[in-house]
Formats: C-alpha cells, sequence, structure tokens
C-alpha cells in the first residue's frame, strides 16, 4: 500500500474510533512501526491528528463548533466543576467571570451565595446574574463578539486595570501537558491575561476534552494559577507539572 494510501486510511479509522494504535495498524497494513510512527507525525504535523502515548487521536477543536454546541458539550462534567468551584469561593468575595460554557455553569453554581461583586466579560453571565441577589454585578466594557457574547479588545483590557478581584475563574479551549493553557483569539487571551493579573487567586476550570485539543495562543501556565478544577484524572506529566508548579489539581470525576 502507498504511503498516501495509507495515511488516508489511518485518517478514516481515526475519524470512526477517534484514535489509533502503533501497533494494532503496523499489524493491519504490514508495515513496521516505525513507519506507522512517521504516519502518524505526518498527520500530526498537517493538523490532523494529535500524539498520545503508544498511538494518536483525532484532533478536536471548538473553534469548529458553534457556541450553542459547546454549551450542551459534557455539560453534566462542567456542571460537577462548577459546583466545586462555588465550594471555594466564599460570600461576600469579588470574582471575575470570563468567556466559557463552564464559566457559565460556575455563575449558574455561585447563585446562592450572597453579596458577591462579579466582574465578568461574559454579557451570558450578565443574563444569569441578573435577577441574582448581588453587592454588585459589573460588565467589562469593550467589543462584543457576537458569536459568542465576549467583550473582548484593548478598551476590555483596559477596562479590568481598574479592577482587583479576590477570585478569577477562567476557562480555556486548550491545556497542554507542559502547564500551558491555549486559546485561538489572541483578543480573548489578552482579556484572560489581564484577568489573571488583577486577581489575589486564580482558578482555572476545563473539562477533560480540552486536554485533547490543540491551541496556539498561550494565555498563561501552571506556575501562574492556584487552582486546576477538571473533570477526569490529567496525565502523569501534567500531573507533576503541577506539583512542581504548587498548583492544586481538584478532579470533579468518579476518581477525584
Amino acid at each position: 500500500m502507498q504511503p498516501t494510501t495509507r495515511t488516508d486510511k489511518i485518517i478514516e479509522l481515526l475519524n470512526a474510533a477517534g484514535q489509533v494504535d502503533v501497533i494494532d495498524l503496523a499489524q493491519k497494513f504490514d508495515v513496521t512501526e516505525q513507519t506507522i510512527r512517521r504516519d502518524l507525525a505526518s498527520l500530526c504535523q498537517r493538523g490532523l491528528a494529535t500524539r498520545m502515548h503508544g498511538g494518536a487521536r483525532r484532533l478536536k477543536s471548538t473553534a469548529s463548533l458553534s457556541y450553542e454546541a459547546r454549551r450542551q458539550d459534557n455539560m453534566a462534567a462542567k456542571n460537577a466543576i462548577a459546583l466545586r468551584v462555588a465550594e471555594l469561593i466564599p460570600n461576600a468575595s469579588s470574582v471575575f467571570l470570563n468567556i466559557g460554557t463552564t464559566t457559565e455553569q460556575v455563575a449558574t453554581a455561585l447563585l446562592g451565595h450572597e453579596d458577591l461583586h462579579i466582574i465578568t466579560n461574559n454579557t451570558n453571565i450578565i443574563g444569569i446574574l441578573q435577577s441574582a441577589t448581588l453587592r454588585t454585578l459589573t460588565q467589562i466594557g469593550g467589543t462584543v463578539r457576537q458569536l459568542d457574547g465576549a467583550i473582548v479588545g484593548e478598551d476590555a483590557v483596559e477596562f479590568i486595570s481598574h479592577y482587583k478581584a479576590d477570585y478569577a475563574v477562567i476557562g480555556a479551549s486548550s491545556i497542554d501537558d507542559d502547564g500551558s493553557v491555549l486559546d485561538f483569539d489572541p483578543r480573548e487571551v489578552a482579556v484572560a491575561k489581564a484577568i489573571l493579573k488583577n486577581a489575589r487567586t486564580r482558578i482555572l476550570v476545563i473539562d477533560h476534552t480540552k486536554f485533547e485539543i490543540n491551541a496556539s495562543v498561550r494565555i498563561t501556565t501552571l506556575e501562574q494559577l492556584d487552582f486546576v478544577v477538571t473533570s477526569k484524572q490529567p496525565s502523569a506529566v501534567f500531573t507533576q507539572t503541577a506539583i512542581a508548579a504548587n498548583t492544586q489539581i481538584i478532579i470533579t470525576g468518579p476518581n477525584q
């Protein structure tokens, strides 16, 4: 089988099963494991897959999903994350919440709190909390990204610089084993960076699927976070990176 035909078949298997194994592919195509590793490396370079131990998995991209589709994706996991984050935040706190479907769940989980000051660049969160009993509800000013209701841009970054909050709760599109927290839109990343810079305690909320997504714009690293709240146990490499960074990982799944 020609290399191009073989990689096309591998892509079909990735699309069907979500991931492939080097040993299985070598047996299936009657080639060496080294040959399969080269094929997978090529697919990864083309942005069609991402490497995993012993094989590769289909590359997922949140950029290809509508915001409403993302809101419905992994709802149970996001809700569990949100409830755990709400336990970390006491009454009478000031809290930054950025754009994201998981941070929206956090906003809902905070409805029972008292005397909160919420500052957000997420217009959806404004809708969730506008009838809640809060000390204040502040919408960050700037340009509205109509795709998802995010307020982004230089004006938003400048607005944030006038505040200092007790907590920042941010989401992200992607996270790497080396501790890099990533997203796709540089404007959104600039706002997230400003939020983290102006908070005393920094919390990342991220469901387990974000470990399977590749984004290219860095928001921060684990060293700059106090907590990562996620739905499944991360890889051993990520866990060791978090330990070295003195960042606490909170798992909300069945193996917490």
